[in-house]
């Protein structure tokens, strides 16, 4: 199955609106935290995002396969994308301050070079993504900025598990694209995985959470679980698999790059924060690092452009 090795601008453009979504969700996330435990956040935002993207695919004439096989790799990819990554980001974060937890987050493209050059065929590690993938890190943390890593040394467990997070995002990313070659929908693979991970998820929260001894959430916290659900679940995984069946696992995985950008826009835009001279230079980076894992600005520049035979 062969996959863009350079991305189209209109996969740039979904890539952007992915990291848009995606980003958004810690203005929601923040809303929701303030009312509602963790546990009961991820349901709501997975099992309403499930209803959401059943009736999006109801309209669409489409429906989920019934196939038991497919079942178990809705399963699999939902504990890969959602609930192993889910959990350890926030168990980590409880005992790690969020900026090394990003910056650890941010090595996920890294991990997925590697996972996709041993599990595909036509994703193989190139001197161009391993630079890009440097670059965009130096950028990730740059951005960040280095006091955020005077507390790696409270806790190693909790850096490792962000850490597995990643990894576990890296190894999603690659499995996501057995999906195309079964003939399954990206609407549908999007459904079935939100699905799959919410009824893993359920009788966690149930046992932990206990939600029928929490108070009643406030409109606020709802709308801010509706615009997880919708906005930064049902619409974001539909743009998801659509980018991994055609971009690939490591071209989709750069979105890990520019959700903090997105973050920072959606701050200075709605939340009157301050864009500083680290989030330009951080910014810098990862253009600089996207255009490499990109390859066409390499072929372009990079070692071996200037030696093409002329032609006649």
């Amino acid at each position: 199955m062969n996959v863009n090795k350079s991305m189209s601008p209109l996969e740039w453009t979904m890539l952007v609106a992915l990291s848009v979504l995606w980003g958004g969700s810690f203005f929601f996330n923040g809303l929701a935290v303030r009312e509602l435990p963790t546990l009961t956040i991820i349901v709501g935002r997975f099992g309403l995002g499930a209803l959401t993207l059943l009736m999006i695919l109801r309209v669409m004439g489409q429906r989920l396969p019934s196939d038991r096989r497919i079942w178990k790799m809705f399963f699999a990819i939902g504990l890969l994308n959602n609930v192993v990554p889910g959990c350890l980001i926030v168990w980590g974060q409880s005992h790690v301050a969020s900026g090394v937890a990003s910056i650890l987050n941010g090595t996920t493209p890294l991990f997925t070079v590697v996972v996709a050059h041993f599990l595909t065929a036509d994703e193989k590690m190139t001197g161009g993504r391993l630079l890009g993938v440097a670059l965009g890190f130096a950028g990730v943390v740059v951005m960040i900025g280095g006091d955020a890593l005077g507390g790696i040394d409270l806790d190693l467990l909790a850096p490792l598990a962000i850490l597995g997070a990643a990894v576990s995002y890296s190894f999603a990313g690659v499995f996501g694209r057995r999906f195309k070659a079964l003939g399954v929908t990206p609407m549908a693979t999007a459904a079935g995985q939100v699905t799959a991970s919410s009824l893993i998820l359920i009788p966690m929260m149930l046992v932990i959470d206990r939600p029928w001894t929490l108070p009643t959430p406030s409109l606020t916290a709802l709308a801010a679980l509706a615009g997880l659900a919708v906005l930064s679940t049902a619409v974001a995984y539909t743009l998801y698999f659509r980018i991994l069946a055609t971009a690939g696992a490591t071209n989709l995985l750069l979105v890990t790059f520019l959700i903090p950008v997105s973050a920072i826009v959606l701050g200075i835009a709605f939340l009157n924060e301050v864009l500083l001279a680290k989030h330009v230079a951080g910014m810098a980076l990862i253009g600089a690092g996207l255009a490499a894992i990109d390859g066409r600005a390499w072929a372009k520049f990079g070692p071996g452009a200037a030696k093409k035979p002329k032609t006649d």
